[in-house]
């Protein structure tokens, strides 16, 4: 199937794609890995009747590490780039386990990490990430920039918090609270497969205790669930298999799952229980062998 007619654009700066989108009145599309919005524009569940792509525009590609461990991602930053990045292995682990297990080579060589979040897929991996470490997405709009935390950029399925005329230019992590230690474990029925349930849990360590930590929930709501309670519960000690089973039984209370095809509503709150369990439980003995 083909798509339906579209005006197509490609902005050689950010301020002119923001005027286009103004112009597009909340029905123009923005462009740029194309891995989510070709296949709708190709059985024509999208029909916008401009395209605005973004992928002209220059310095959108960065992926920068600073001094103080802060991460920042720019709007064309590829996820082949995140999973190719020795730097990010050491910076951040979560995200380097989550790297390679989003979608298939293809897509991860074409796909953008911005792009991932701002599509608010309650199936995405990026924003679960993101929920565990505390991240921010930049948007730019005509009336400047505006950082919005990522447990508040979703809103539903494929619902977000930008207005028409917003582009996500950056995703910011915040610099780590300590050693950054952590994991992303995904069940799929097959390679390349949207997750029946993913888990994204991140634990700063400072002294041997945990100084910040954050689980993020993937498949288990109707977007990208906050495990806040479960992640709370670890701050302050040390990783205790009491303080793992704790905390893996609140987020699981969090978790929401529909009973589908892919397994039954208390499966999926098992998983992730399971999931939490041994993420943390790898966190701990890693510790406990660099002691």
């Amino acid at each position: 199937m083909y798509p339906p007619r579209f005006r197509y654009e490609a902005p050689q700066t950010i301020d002119e794609a923001i005027q286009l989108l103004s112009e597009g009145g909340g029905d123009a599309k923005i462009l740029a890995g194309g891995q989510s919005l070709i296949p709708l524009l190709k059985l024509r569940f999208a029909s916008p009747p401009l395209l605005v792509d973004i992928n002209e525009i220059p310095g959108l590609d960065h992926l920068d590490f600073a001094a103080d461990g802060s991460i920042r991602i720019g709007a064309l930053c590829r996820h082949a780039a995140l999973e190719r990045s020795e730097e990010l292995r050491v910076r951040q682990p979560t995200m380097a386990a989550a790297a390679g297990l989003v979608a298939d080579p293809i897509v991860r060589n074409r796909g953008t990490f911005v792009g991932s979040l701002c599509h608010a897929d309650p199936q995405g991996d990026w924003a679960a990430v993101m929920v565990a470490l505390g991240g921010s997405l930049v948007a730019q709009g005509p009336n400047g920039r505006r950082s919005i935390p990522v447990k508040d950029l979703v809103h539903g399925p494929f619902q977000n918090a930008l207005t028409h005329n917003e582009i996500g230019v950056e995703a910011t992590v915040p610099a780590p609270q300590g050693t950054p230690l952590g994991g992303y474990l995904k069940l799929e029925r097959r390679i390349g497969d949207f997750a029946t349930v993913a888990v994204a849990a991140s634990v700063d360590i400072e002294g041997g205790a945990v100084s910040r930590a954050g689980i993020g929930l993937v498949a288990v709501g109707s977007k990208t669930m906050d495990a806040s309670d479960a992640a709370a519960s670890l701050v302050g000690g040390p990783l205790t298999p009491e303080s793992i089973s704790s905390a893996a039984d609140l987020a699981a209370e969090v978790a929401k799952p529909r009973s589908d095809h892919r397994g039954s509503a208390d499966y999926k709150k098992h998983i992730v229980r399971t999931f939490v369990t041994r993420i943390l439980t790898r966190v701990s003995s890693s510790l406990e062998k660099a002691a």
